[in-house]
Formats: structure tokens, sequence, C-alpha cells
């Protein structure tokens, strides 16, 4: 078993004003070698937008990007002809393929938006762009991992051009969880969204992710009322 472990505070970090953004992996004007990517999984920011702004209409072409909002309202505009609201509870997914515009605001005048930016790299270039929302509220479940992507169609959550699976795993204190590796070659990446919570004897805490790879199955043990989100993804 290999790890890689980062503390929250060893993030990137940009201060716009109208955007705080910690940046796991490098990003815009955070610049890390050692911290590119994990596999290919290359974004993770942890964002929040002030009320009322927002990111205008920008491109993107190549990548799969999911964003996942923990506090607030966020508008979704693209060039597909989607015009949407996403909320805590919901998962999005944009496959940008041959290129996508789009524009991500905060719906609200009061309130600011929360939400998990993450950009995995697809497995298939140039395909036709594609974008889908879902609820996970019927899906979630308490003290045990719940599916919201995977690489099916058909299957639980959203899907994207990659052999990867997410899940979201809320726990009460003192809960465990076992999580098994569906491919070889696979690693995984966990970002505890709050709480403290025990990986592999790797004690972890709000906003910290850890690395996980050569490895078959992990073990889960929540030291407090925990939320974290699993991504396993391909190493190469």
């Amino acid at each position: 078993m290999k790890t890689i472990f980062h503390k929250s505070d060893t993030r990137g970090h940009a201060d716009h004003g109208w955007l705080n953004s910690y940046h796991s992996f490098s990003f815009g004007n955070y610049y890390n070698p050692e911290r590119m990517n994990f596999g290919t999984l290359r974004v993770l920011n942890d964002d929040t937008v002030a009320a009322g702004r927002g990111f205008g209409a920008h491109p993107h072409k190549n990548m799969e990007i999911i964003s996942i909002p923990l506090e607030g309202n966020l508008q979704h505009m693209d060039d597909m002809g989607n015009s949407t609201i996403i909320k805590a509870g919901d998962i999005q997914v944009m496959s940008a393929g041959n290129g996508v515009t789009h524009s991500e605001y905060n719906q609200s005048s009061v309130d600011e938006v929360k939400f998990l930016q993450i950009w995995v790299i697809p497995n298939q270039r140039n395909i036709t762009p594609r974008y889908d929302q879902i609820s996970t509220l019927e899906i979630a479940t308490k003290n045990s991992l719940y599916q919201i992507l995977s690489p099916y169609e058909d299957d639980q959550g959203v899907w994207i051009q990659q052999n990867a699976w997410f899940y979201l795993g809320k726990y009460d204190t003192g809960a465990t969880d076992n999580y098994t590796i569906h491919l070889d070659g696979n690693g995984v990446y966990i970002f505890v969204i709050k709480g403290e919570v025990e990986i592999e004897s790797q004690k972890m805490n709000s906003r910290d992710g850890l690395g996980i790879w050569d490895v078959n199955s992990l073990n889960i043990t929540a030291n407090s009322e925990t939320e974290i989100l699993l991504m396993e993804i391909p190493m190469q």
C-alpha cells in the first residue's frame, strides 16, 4: 500500500474577493510540481462564491467536470441550452468533450455558495459535450458509502468518460465502513468534507486529503460526526 497525505493547510489558496478557493492540486496561479494530480484526478477545488457573484461564460475542452454543492444555490448556464440550479444534495457533471462554454453564478444576493469543483481527465477525447445533474437525497444512506458517480450510464448516480467511481459517506461517531477497489490499477483519493476520520490508520480532519494506491480495500472509522468524499480513479 502506498499513500500520500495532504493536510488542509498545505493546499494552494486564491482569494479573489468574490471567490475564495483552496486547491488540492496545481490550479491557476498555484503551481506545485509535486501536486499536479492524483492519477486522472486533475483538480479538486474547495470554492466559496460571494452573494450575487460567479464565474462568467468561459470554455472547457476534454475534461470531465463534476460539481458538488455544499451550501447555497448555484445557477448553471451553457451553450448546450442548459439553464439549471444546483444545490446541496445535487451532483452536477459536464463532459466538456470537443468544447463547451458555461457560466456558474451564486443565485442568492445574500448568502454564499460553497461547492467542490472536480476535474477528471477523460479516457476518450473530443466526444460530443454532455450535461447532467441529479439529486442524491433518495440514494443517500447513513453510516455507509453511497455511490454518486460511475463509468456506466445505467448505474447509480451520474456517469463520466473514465473508469472512476465516486462515493459520499456520512457517519456517526464510532461508525466503521470498508471500501473495495473496483479495478486493478485504480487508486482512491479521500477528501474530508467535515469531521474527523481514520483511514487505514491515517487520522484525518476537515478538508484533509489522502491518496491510497496499490491496495485492494481500505477501512474507515469515524472519530466524530463525519462526511467524506471518496474518489476511485485510474492512476494512469
